[in-house]
């Protein structure tokens, strides 16, 4: 049976959501993660750690997470800054 969503890997990345890593004291000089962006598609991209070795065997009931899928963890701070970027519908 085929997924009702299937991520798009020829979309592109349109513009960040939020605030830079760097405004946020999260990296360094250069640009690391963690960092949301919207794609031309209209989806969004997260980079944040990798923590589904760690927190994937202590999910919720109602949650799993797929053999091509990764649980990330991003800042709260990265979240909220990004809140006035993200329209409503």
């Amino acid at each position: 049976m085929a997924r009702p969503w299937e991520a798009d890997s020829t979309t592109k990345f349109k513009r960040r959501l939020g605030k830079s890593p760097q405004e946020l004291g999260h990296t360094t000089d250069t640009p690391d993660c963690p960092d949301i962006w919207e794609l031309e598609n209209g989806d969004i991209a997260v980079i944040g750690r990798d923590l589904t070795t760690s927190l994937g065997g202590d999910l919720p009931a109602e949650v799993s997470i797929g053999a091509d899928e990764r649980l990330v963890v991003i800042p709260r701070d990265i979240l909220i800054a990004a809140k006035p970027d993200i329209p409503n519908v």
